[in-house]
């Protein structure tokens, strides 16, 4: 029996369209789907491995539990796992409620089973969470929080609107984009160039992006918010400030001018090699252009002043007038989410608490990663003796990831929900594999709201479902931890969800006035708990029926008929209405943000040392580790090898394919040596999520061609302080003959 399924693929931000191909229960084939909505057609290597992950041999269909010692399994029923679980965890619960960590990691936000992460962490009760944004995108959650009120009221670059788009620390033909959803986003591009646009890449790298661009500027790696703050000197020194529509709505304009005073052109040049003149054309090109956007990502989070970088850059986007426009920097209105009357907000506070050990302030209810191995390894009262992982693999992703390996191996409880034993999960006493991804109905809830233009696809499952849903295994976790016990009643959790769902939609909503949550339940048409919560969502949402309030308007059923997507527009102009801040206004001067600027100041006298300086890089056909199984993903050359300019490598007497070891304070690696011009001088590069030689790890692909962890290298005692991001950039090392 044939048949072909249309579906968004899960595997990177760019949610692009697939067609699949089903032959008796078998996928063969996986193309892009060219009446897509929004990716017409696009589909990149990974997109095509959806079928070789869903048979895999190494992914796990059945609960494991520990029979001995680390990576030591044995397959039992589901009904033996949370037992199991039952076993494990109430008994240090009952102790301290704080003994008990949470890590959740980035997959979980490609994931409509990510709803019930945060009913799994309160059922726990514990302040201990942890999750893979403290070594990705805090910075730039914070800053977002900080200046529009909302953590993921994140802009984004209007790409196919702009005349000049100024891009630093991202590589969007490698990564498909990132924290800016955008299927096809290197034809995107193209199209920037092909009507008369202007592409600048600033990045000590020559990356495939920069290839594209019209002007590639190298830069010290870690120096991106010097640039930011002297392209925002210019703007004051030259009178070319202009808020033009936003002049209403911004606070703190004089401020930011008085803390940038330090960064002129010629003392940013000396710390980031930049030339002075470039910064200056920089900034007068871009408040020169009538449609124009900075926009910076990874390579600029993951930095000691990542907050720093990430809020420089919407504040040179509101100071040139390119926030909130057309061809700048806007917000999406995915359909998941409901305007709101414009007025004050509750703001965003930081620090509520601090972690135990180190005393780092919590943002967003999280603590750093970098310090998960600290509440370990450190005894006294609120002692981390047990963690639960969601979609994640801390021990690769983490910092002095040999140490966290470690501390986790002294953990008399690990419970993980995964879908593979990997260098984290071969420490679990039980593993709970969720489904594939084919086997469950997909929305964006995160990508959506990060979209380059409003649209909305709701994907059923390809696949009949094999094990457990992953909803129903969070909410059995929860219903342990919540001391209910594994044989508690599901439909309770999945009840509460969405009677929380609806009552927000009741007080946010005049078409909802004087419904009942009993009638719009009634009305509900999706059949799964998460589908249904999609439905309620969409349909109170900016484009929504309201349940019958608005004729005319989107509900599930018209979703369900749509296997192509649904077009809802380009970008539209958001503020007021958008921000939640205190004062209603755009804050473009946070108090805590302010107050780091001097640290930077401090910073410029840092100037380029005879070392060298270790940088990440991504590529097309990886995004998460455990990627690296997929046969058809890791065929090719070596990727995972050290990269050197030749000047360098001639210094070092080094020669390219020659096995080299890379130190930094916290450890070494051994790796091949590619001798290459695209990194400049005293910059060298290491990709991440490799180091796939972990006993006890199940992983047969990955193991063939494991590579090298690189954050072996860096030091889990080094952060942005604001935001607790991990620093993995800029990182000193030396390198000499293996």
């Amino acid at each position: 029996m044939r048949s072909k399924h249309y579906r968004t693929c899960p595997l990177c931000e760019a949610v692009c369209g697939l067609e699949i191909a089903v032959e008796d229960g078998r996928v063969t084939r996986v193309a892009g789907d060219r009446e897509d909505v929004f990716s017409r057609g696009f589909i990149c290597p990974k997109g095509a491995s959806l079928g070789a992950l869903h048979t895999d041999p190494d992914r796990l269909r059945r609960p494991l539990v520990r029979s001995g010692g680390v990576g030591d399994f044995r397959e039992v029923s589901w009904e033996e796992a949370f037992a199991e679980v039952e076993r494990l965890l109430p008994p240090i619960l009952a102790e301290d409620r704080q003994a008990v960590a949470l890590y959740a990691g980035n997959p979980n936000a490609h994931n409509l089973s990510g709803m019930h992460v945060r009913p799994l962490t309160k059922a726990l009760g514990t302040h201990n969470v942890f999750s893979a944004s403290t070594v990705d995108q805090m910075p730039k959650e914070l800053a977002c929080a900080l200046m529009f009120g909302r953590p993921l009221a994140v802009p984004v670059p209007d790409l196919d609107r702009t005349d000049l788009l100024i891009m630093l620390g991202a590589n969007p033909w490698e990564s498909n984009g990132s924290l800016c959803t955008a299927p096809d986003f290197p034809g995107r591009l193209e199209a920037l160039r092909a009507r008369g646009g202007r592409l600048v890449v600033v990045d000590p790298r020559r990356t495939r992006t920069a290839d594209d661009a019209d002007q590639h500027i190298t830069i010290r790696p870690g120096t991106d918010a010097h640039l930011l703050l002297g392209m925002i000197r210019v703007l004051f020194d030259e009178g070319r400030v202009r808020l033009g529509r936003l002049a209403p709505f911004v606070n703190g304009v004089e401020a930011v001018a008085k803390a940038v005073q330090p960064f002129s052109p010629q003392a940013v040049e000396r710390r980031t090699g930049v030339p002075a003149q470039t910064i200056q054309d920089l900034a007068r090109s871009l408040s020169g252009a009538e449609r124009a956007v900075v926009y910076g990502r990874i390579g600029t989070h993951t930095t000691d002043f990542g907050t720093l970088a990430a809020w420089a850059v919407d504040v040179l986007n509101v100071l040139t007038g390119h926030l909130d426009e057309p061809g700048g920097a806007m917000w999406a209105l995915p359909a998941h989410t409901s305007r709101r009357t414009p007025g004050p907000g509750r703001g965003f506070e930081v620090g509520r608490r601090h972690s135990r050990v180190k005393g780092y302030p919590e943002v967003r209810g999280e603590f750093p990663c970098v310090t998960l191995a600290d509440e370990i390894e450190t005894p006294g009262p609120g002692q981390v003796r047990a963690l639960i992982t969601v979609a994640g693999n801390p021990v690769l992703s983490n910092p002095d990831g040999e140490r966290l390996a470690r501390a986790l191996a002294t953990l008399p409880c690990v419970i993980c929900v995964d879908p593979y034993v990997n260098e984290t999960t071969r420490h679990a006493h039980v593993i709970l594999p969720p489904p594939s991804p084919l086997e469950k109905s997909h929305y964006d809830m995160v990508f959506y709201g990060l979209a380059v233009r409003n649209v909305a696809k709701w994907s059923a499952p390809v696949l009949p479902q094999e094990g457990l849903d992953e909803s129903d295994i969070l909410a059995r976790l929860g219903l342990i931890a919540a001391g209910m016990g594994a044989a508690a009643d599901l439909g309770v959790v999945h009840e509460m969800l969405e009677q929380t769902l609806l009552a927000q939609a009741m007080r946010d909503s005049e078409g909802l006035t004087g419904r009942s949550i009993e009638d719009l339940r009634s009305q509900l048409a999706a059949e799964q708990p998460l589908d249904r919560a999609v439905e309620i969502l969409v349909r109170t949402g900016a484009y929504g029926d309201q349940f019958g309030a608005r004729p005319g308007g989107l509900t599930f059923d018209k979703l369900r008929a749509a296997p192509h997507g649904i077009d809802l527009g380009p970008l539209v102009s958001r503020v007021p209405e958008l921000l939640e801040t205190p004062s209603g206004k755009i804050e473009l001067a946070p108090e805590r943000i302010i107050g780091d600027v001097p640290r930077l100041a401090t910073a410029l006298a840092d100037l380029p040392g005879p070392g060298l300086l270790l940088v990440g890089r991504r590529d097309l056909r990886s995004n998460n580790s455990w990627m690296h199984n997929l046969r058809p993903l890791i065929k090719g050359p070596e990727r995972c090898t050290l990269q050197m300019h030749p000047q360098d490598a001639s210094g070092h007497g080094l020669a390219d394919g020659q096995d080299v070891r890379v130190t930094a304070n916290v450890g070494s690696v051994v790796i091949p040596l590619q001798v290459t011009d695209r990194v400049m001088p005293g910059v060298v590069s290491l990709p991440h999520g490799y180091g796939h030689s972990a006993s006890g790890s199940r992983l047969r692909v990955a193991s063939e061609r494991p590579g090298v962890n690189s954050n072996l290298l860096s030091d889990a005692g080094r952060l942005d302080p604001l935001s607790g991001n991990a620093t993995l950039t800029a990182i000193p090392v030396t390198v000499a003959p293996a």
